[in-house]
């Protein structure tokens, strides 16, 4: 297989295609890549080419240079995953600071979507005390054995709370597709300060 440059070079209309029917199907970035032997990146961004300009054909580009080095876009990538609650005008002069060129918060958001990294509202949690683990790791461990009968003498309730006050919920953070619910996309906070209502 030639390296990744050559075949950058001389994807075709038809291969693009391909790919972008494989991307709708639901495949991942990762697997198709994989498929054509090609590198993640540019399945990547031909895939965000598609989503802006709704066709896969091959533009032409004005030659202008790229704004950072290889070295540039891991490090970007390194100060998202470090501090996922950075913002991009955060980690843009962080990286001016380290580079020495100017960099844009456009140019790091677009660095950090084709490291697969993309702002989205953290998962919240109710924050859960040593104790409180306990007693739900107990109570797991003695209803493991549970039969469908004794289940179907269990009734089970649910409430939620509705706040009175505001809460704009717009802190983002930096993840990748599928791992909402890794540890580090979650923010534990306690109920919402302020009047509400159980429902």
């Amino acid at each position: 297989m030639a390296n990744n440059q050559y075949v950058r070079q001389h994807l075709d209309d038809f291969t693009r295609g391909r790919i972008i029917g494989k991307l709708e199907e639901g495949r991942s970035v990762t697997s198709v890549a994989a498929e054509f032997g090609i590198a993640h990146s540019i399945v990547s961004r031909l895939w965000r080419q598609f989503q802006t300009t709704a066709t896969a054909i091959r533009g032409f580009s004005s030659g202008r240079p790229r704004g950072t080095t290889p070295a540039d876009d891991q490090y970007i990538v390194l100060q998202a995953r470090r501090n996922r609650r950075q913002t991009a005008g955060e980690i843009a002069r962080h990286t001016t600071e380290a580079t020495g060129r100017p960099i844009s918060r456009f140019t790091v958001a677009r660095r950090l979507h084709g490291g697969g990294l993309f702002a989205r509202r953290p998962v919240r949690c109710v924050p859960l005390t040593p104790a409180h683990r306990i007693r739900r790791s107990l109570w797991c461990r003695e209803h493991r054995n549970w039969r469908d009968n004794e289940w179907g003498r269990v009734l089970f309730t649910d409430e939620s709370r509705f706040s009175l006050s505001s809460d704009s919920h717009r802190i983002l953070i930096w993840s990748e597709r599928g791992s909402r619910n890794h540890p580090s996309n979650i923010i534990e906070r306690d109920r919402y300060g302020g009047r509400g209502v159980l429902v």
